[in-house]
């Protein structure tokens, strides 16, 4: 068995697996990339190991220097995987995060030692991201790394989620990702456009003024600078809408094929079988997604006990992701 020096250096190479009994059509091969295998659970342990290392690369984190702060905004899973960096590198971290944010965001944060700020709930993710800046224009002593601008986001994935899919996949020919930070679909869709041109890239996304965990419409009032710098509107073949119902729906439904995932996974095959159904009968297609974390984060949503009206509900007034 391996022998690693760092939890950190367990960031990445996460596993595939073949979900195709959950494709609508036989000539469709569907296939997840788990990337709740990563060390803190989460896709986001790549960007927030990338951020970091291209802060210190830059002289603007000093690795042992005394009372650095950085400060990040997050509604769960980047803050959870910086508060992980963070501890291991000697970092002092606040989190910006919505007071409505499930049980298991905070305490995971409170795990790794990360400061919380609360932002007001009912202005969600948006609202922790205006929080974030105003403190960082308060404090110009803070380190604020902002993952929705910064370019460590999206070379995380071009360097290594994009290489590690070509390369378990070269038959790949559609990428299905959801659109939060834009990050993953920026970076990985980068990377495989310029290796397989005629791959297609498609984007999960909310209907605008709806909430699905972890996406964002980007017809809400913010667009990630990480989306419109690498040309976003170029790159995407196609966004697709997904419900909060929907959602809900395909995460139970990974559970037929053995995978206790998370809420946006379940979003994100939503879109990948609709992605499936416009595949002709008589052309073959492997459509390769993302399932961004596992589900032991969402257990305090009732997602897989309670009824799902009510899931969806309750989905509304508590950020999960």
């Amino acid at each position: 068995m391996a022998r690693y020096a760092s939890i950190l250096d367990l960031i990445g190479n996460t596993p595939i697996i073949d979900v195709s009994q959950l494709s609508p059509k036989l000539n469709v091969t569907i296939l997840a990339k788990l990337e709740g295998r990563n060390p803190a659970g989460s896709v986001k342990d790549r960007i927030a190991l990338s951020l970091i290392e291209a802060a210190e690369r830059e002289g603007i984190l000093i690795p042992g220097k005394p009372d650095q702060v950085l400060l990040e905004p997050s509604s769960g899973n980047t803050g959870i995987a910086l508060a992980m960096v963070c501890r291991l590198r000697g970092y002092h971290l606040k989190v910006v995060l919505p007071t409505n944010v499930s049980p298991e965001r905070r305490q995971l944060l409170q795990v790794w030692n990360a400061e919380i700020i609360d932002s007001p709930g009912a202005e969600g993710s948006n609202g922790a991201v205006r929080m974030a800046q105003y403190l960082s224009a308060e404090h110009p002593e803070w380190i604020f790394l902002y993952q929705y601008a910064n370019p460590a986001n999206p070379l995380a994935h071009f360097t290594t989620t994009g290489p590690e899919i070509l390369n378990d996949v070269p038959e790949i020919t559609h990428f299905v990702a959801g659109l939060g930070t834009s990050g993953t679909l920026m970076g990985v869709g980068r990377y495989l456009r310029q290796r397989k041109p005629d791959v297609q890239i498609w984007a999960v996304e909310p209907p605008s003024g709806e909430m699905v965990d972890g996406l964002r419409n980007l017809d809400d009032g913010y667009v990630p600078p990480i989306f419109t710098d690498n040309a976003g509107a170029e790159l995407l073949d196609r966004r697709v809408v997904v419900r909060p119902r929907e959602s809900i729906e395909w995460t139970r439904r990974m559970t037929e094929v053995g995978l206790f995932v998370g809420i946006s996974s379940g979003a994100i095959m939503a879109g990948a079988v609709k992605c499936a159904a416009t595949i002709p009968a008589g052309e073959r297609a492997t459509i390769v997604t993302v399932a961004p974390d596992d589900g032991w984060k969402y257990l305090s949503t009732g997602a897989w006990s309670d009824d799902i009206e009510e899931v969806v509900e309750r989905a509304k007034n508590t950020i999960y992701f």
